[in-house]
């Protein structure tokens, strides 16, 4: 396995070089932004001199075969090691390798959780209800915080829509590739005769975008305001505290009234806005390049059928990698979703690395 020789010394210049402006004393701005970047190429550069020390035992090793001078006791035992450091090298150069991908710039953001209960109706919103249920445990289980943003419920239950943020580290990375339809097929309460009902549910995960990402102009917004709406269509306060704002260029609506204040609703609003937009820019760019893309994990297509929940086989199954988990009831509460999750960023992995090797 043949690595970059000429990218790692650059890193490795690149990474001295950063050190050394850092111990100089340069002013708050540059000492941040250089700071940054030293802590991504910390892990790069251990796991760099990591390999050569290993490259550099083996080569030892191989030298010790090759003299005619080697006893046949110390010939034995270099012969065993030779086999254990060469693993260790082919191990350490796979994880260079993975380190030097190209990385979504997205992949440590916040990010935002819609789910909708598709065909199915009421079964499709329980359904919806119990997937966000699933994404709230494993938010708990990586100690990330959730935040509904809005809801919509379904009239037995579950959501026929919501849409949280969801905070921490790496959360995006962890989620992006849940976006999709998942269908779920089981008996429902409602249902007597014991027959199996198959429903739908869709999901989009966006990065949360900042305001340095998207420009929005004043003059492209129509902003309406109008009283917040509870079930049924009564009106929950007396204030127009609700803000509906329709981006005219790209016709998206983004309508809020889970807060009392209409400043915060227009502040939530806007910040969902970007993140559409930001999502629609980086969907067309994906689009593009995935005409002769090999995987489709991480396609984001989000008219995609990625996932099954069986609930009388008790298995889940991503169609995408063809990973059957006969673990539902531990997906369903979080427990088992990062199987599922790292399955499918390995996968996303080996598609990008055969694409370098192609």
């Amino acid at each position: 396995m043949s690595l970059p020789l000429q990218k790692l010394d650059a890193i490795l210049a690149r990474h001295a070089m950063i050190t050394d402006r850092l111990s100089s004393g340069p002013d708050s701005d540059t000492f941040v932004t250089l700071s940054r970047e030293l802590a991504e190429l910390d892990p790069v550069v251990e796991a760099l001199h990591a390999y050569r020390a290993a490259a550099a035992e083996l080569a030892g090793l191989d030298a010790m075969l090759a003299d005619a001078a080697t006893d046949r006791e110390m010939r034995a035992l270099a012969e065993e090691e030779r086999r254990e450091v060469e693993e260790r090298v082919e191990r350490l150069a796979h994880q260079v390798r993975l380190m030097l991908l190209p990385r979504d710039a997205a992949d440590e953001r916040a990010a935002i959780l819609e789910v909708r209960g598709g065909t199915g109706g009421d079964e499709a919103a329980l359904f919806a209800g119990d997937l966000f249920r699933m994404y709230q445990r494993y938010a708990e289980l990586h100690r990330w915080k959730v935040e509904v943003l809005s809801a919509s419920e379904g009239t037995m239950g579950g959501y026929k829509e919501i849409i949280a943020e969801i905070h921490g580290q790496g959360v995006f990375a962890k989620l992006k590739f849940e976006s999709g339809v998942h269908r779920v097929q089981r008996v429902p309460d409602t249902e007597a005769s014991g027959r199996i009902h198959t429903s739908a549910a869709t999901v989009a995960v966006l990065p949360i975008a900042e305001e340095v990402d998207v420009h929005i102009d004043d003059k492209d917004l129509q902003i309406d305001t109008m009283r917040a709406q509870g079930a049924g269509g009564q009106h929950v306060n007396k204030t127009e505290s609700a803000i509906r704002i329709t981006h005219l260029p790209t016709g998206i609506v983004v309508m809020m009234q889970e807060e009392r204040s209409q400043h915060r609703n227009k502040a939530k609003a806007m910040e969902l806005l970007r993140t559409r937009i930001f999502d629609q820019e980086r969907q067309k760019r994906d689009s593009e390049r995935s005409a002769d893309r090999r995987s489709q994990v991480g396609s984001g297509d989000r008219s995609e059928r990625i996932r099954t929940y069986n609930f009388p086989q008790g298995r889940v199954t991503d169609h995408r990698i063809n990973l059957t988990l006969y673990k539902l009831p531990q997906v369903m509460d979080g427990t088992a979703l990062d199987e599922v999750v790292d399955a499918l960023t390995t996968e996303h992995q080996a598609a990008l690395l055969a694409a370098q090797d192609g």
